[in-house]
């Protein structure tokens, strides 16, 4: 059986969300923040290791509101825990650091962080958004699935636009192109996406451009494999040879360059469609609606009120 391991973006900045650590915000009736429910479903659907990226400077926030009791409480289900450190001067070598350049370098590298780390097929979430359950077990179920001849075959959880939407500002929204074998051909990242009457459009200087609300789009939920990391890290080399006059604010972002890998032929990403809804804490604002959204939850029985009392997997 393959192990696999879930890495967790912890290491966003968070300047939409208006001041503190929005990835360590409570959510939960119990104090519970999103990541939370996420290592939950994660380890019920079979994943047996758990990566955090994060950066030195929120470490011990970090540790103190999640890191060092999930590591209790996941050592009893015989799951691993690992940190990974995302750093602005983290860049190939033979590269200058730009001086002008205050934040890393987006979710490729960040993901990059984990070489040494991952040794087995993984999967990749936001530490602020919320999958649901279903998405955890289908990209856990194509992971086991891993052998040779397989290394470049990867899947992706693929969300509805609509149900993907902030109520209060624009997002940044991977919207999918697949073809008729649901495998994925492309991915147009596209930024400012708004919810409209009609559905979601792009907010332009000049007004609003449609988009299809009913679109696959990309969460930043990836199945790879550990083979992904060196082309990762050969990307990244060429992220830099080609980043001249806009070092200070370009980004090395995972949907970029996985639509760049497709289109020169050399992966496969299947779209694993889920109908559970996403939600996340993009700006403050979000933070009662993703309350509300777990009480609902529990009210349901999806979840229990106190989360891990008790917890049994199977």
């Amino acid at each position: 059986m393959n192990k696999t391991a879930l890495v967790i973006l912890a290491a966003g900045i968070g300047s939409r969300f208006g001041g503190g650590i929005k990835q360590l915000e409570p959510v939960g009736p119990k104090g519970e923040i999103i990541m939370d429910y996420s290592i939950h479903d994660a380890v019920e659907a079979g994943f047996d290791k758990i990566v955090f990226i994060i950066r030195h400077d929120i470490e011990k926030d970090f540790k103190e509101v999640i890191g060092d009791r999930i590591e209790k409480i996941l050592a009893e289900k015989g799951v691993e825990v690992c940190y990974a450190f995302q750093e602005l001067a983290d860049i190939p070598e033979g590269f200058e650091l730009p001086a002008d350049r205050k934040k890393p370098w987006g979710t490729g590298q960040a993901v990059l962080a984990c070489k040494g780390i991952i040794r087995e097929p993984f999967a990749v979430i936001n530490a602020d958004d919320y999958y649901g359950k279903e998405a955890f077990v289908k990209v856990h179920d194509f992971l086991m699935t891993y052998a040779p001849g397989r290394e470049n075959d990867y899947c992706m959880a693929g969300f509805i636009l609509k149900n993907t939407l902030s109520e209060n500002g624009g997002v940044t929204r991977g919207i999918c192109k697949l073809d008729g074998e649901g495998y994925l051909t492309g991915v147009d990242e596209t930024s400012n996406i708004v919810k409209t009457e009609e559905g979601a459009a792009v907010q332009e200087e000049n007004g609003r451009k449609p988009v299809d609300a009913e679109s696959f789009v990309s969460m930043n939920m990836w199945g790879l494999t550990p083979e992904f990391i060196g082309l990762l890290e050969d990307g990244f080399v060429e992220f830099f040879q080609n980043i001249e006059g806009n070092a200070e604010k370009a980004e090395y972002l995972l949907p970029i360059y996985i639509d760049e890998l497709l289109k020169k032929g050399q992966v496969r990403v299947k779209v694993l469609g889920t109908s559970d809804k996403w939600f996340g804490v993009t700006y403050k604002e979000d933070k009662p609606i993703v309350v509300d959204s777990f009480r609902s939850l529990i009210e349901s029985g999806v979840y229990q009120e106190d989360l891990f009392a008790g917890w049994t997997v199977k």
